[in-house]
């Protein structure tokens, strides 16, 4: 989520009881913290010095940490997310005060467990074609590889979406010297369904620039809303190729319909398609998720395939403190949970910080409410 509304700024109480924002910044070392400590299990409540409460806390706290992509790997849960940085850079509507440069990527055994963070994995200086702006990555692994993908801008300042690999998931992982043919936008989603077939969905407005790719071609002209009755515009998917660094086809649209079959409209902003997708499977049910963005909620539509159509279900959870939302959800050890960030640390939108929490479902697989 990169885009504008101003952040509230701290408080002398809340300012005291965060003396620890100097030291996030850049750490190419592992370090450890604990998640029992900081009670990140779902049943508890947490506050801070101004009487605000959380469902869940930090999962760390020396560095910000948002766009969290959780993934079960040989048993332990890896966390792929963007590391923020505090430049100096005023708000705008691009998103350009959200300038990362490199990714950390977290371990834990357990939702309650202990937190490594396993240092630098990737930087943006290392990425032969791209020139700023490291947002929300993904991962994935097949035949003995980890994949990290993700969205950077190349020099042309247009968003592209790139893959790195290495033997371990932890990193360090080398950038392939292009980006994906064809790929485009933000926010990559990695999704492997159990007939071996795995897709990338990606894609956001705004500063995402998916608005700019109304054809096949690049155009900066194009306004970031559209008229309200217009069609929304929906991410795209592609099946990924056996070695999973490029497309094996086209790159399609995602149909999100709302209750009536009939396509979400532009000007439906609780229900239409922001950025942060994700897909999970449920009981033979694809679960497309997703941010709607400046109306801060994330939601969740049905399908039977893959490819979609979609329809529309509800929100899966409420707005966090901060402007922006993102998520990823898995299943561990029987029980789902949605990775999601805040700005409890630091209360401005670009410096935030991930958390945990359990997804609960109703009998007929619709997903109960979070308020974080």
């Amino acid at each position: 989520m990169r885009t504008h509304r101003k952040a509230n700024f701290l408080t002398p109480a809340l300012l005291a009881s965060l003396a620890l924002a100097s030291a996030c910044q850049s750490n190419s070392t592992k370090t450890e913290t604990s998640t029992a400590a900081t009670d990140a299990a779902p049943k508890t409540q947490a506050g801070d010095s101004t009487g605000k409460k959380y469902l869940a806390e930090p999962l760390v706290r020396d560095i910000y940490t948002a766009d969290p992509s959780a993934h079960v790997f040989n048993g332990k849960i890896y966390i792929y997310p963007s590391h923020d940085i505090e430049t100096g850079m005023p708000e705008n509507d691009n998103g350009d005060h959200f300038a990362m440069r490199d990714y950390h990527i977290l371990s834990m055994d357990s939702p309650e467990g202990k937190v490594t963070d396993n240092g630098v994995a990737l930087d943006v200086k290392d990425v032969p074609w791209a020139k700023r702006q490291m947002w929300a990555p993904d991962a994935a692994f097949k035949n003995g590889t980890y994949y990290l993908y993700f969205p950077v801008k190349d020099k042309q300042d247009i968003f592209r979406i790139g893959v790195a690999t290495s033997k371990s998931p932890t990193g360090p992982f080398k950038a392939d010297p292009q980006p994906i043919p064809g790929s485009y936008s933000i926010d990559p989603a990695v999704f492997a369904d159990a007939d071996g077939n795995a897709y990338m969905y990606f894609g956001g407005i705004w500063g995402g620039q998916l608005q700019r790719w109304r054809t096949a071609k690049y155009d900066s002209t194009i306004a970031p809303n559209q008229p309200a009755n217009e069609v929304a515009i929906g991410p795209r998917f592609a099946r990924m190729s056996k070695d999973m660094r490029k497309f094996d086809g086209p790159v399609q649209e995602v149909k999100i319909l709302d209750e009536n079959g009939k396509p979400l409209l532009a000007g439906d902003t609780k229900k239409r398609f922001f950025e942060g997708v994700w897909m999970h499977k449920y009981n033979g049910k694809y679960y497309l998720t997703y941010s709607t963005g400046d109306t801060h909620l994330l939601v969740y539509a049905v399908g039977d395939k893959p490819e979609g159509p979609f329809t529309y279900k509800g929100v899966l959870m409420n707005p966090v403190q901060g402007w922006t939302t993102h998520h990823s959800i898995i299943e561990f050890n029987g029980k789902w949970y949605i990775f999601y960030h805040d700005t409890q640390l630091s209360n401005k939108t670009w410096l935030r910080n991930v958390k945990v929490t359990e997804l609960k479902r109703n009998a007929d697989g619709t997903i109960e409410t979070i308020n974080p």
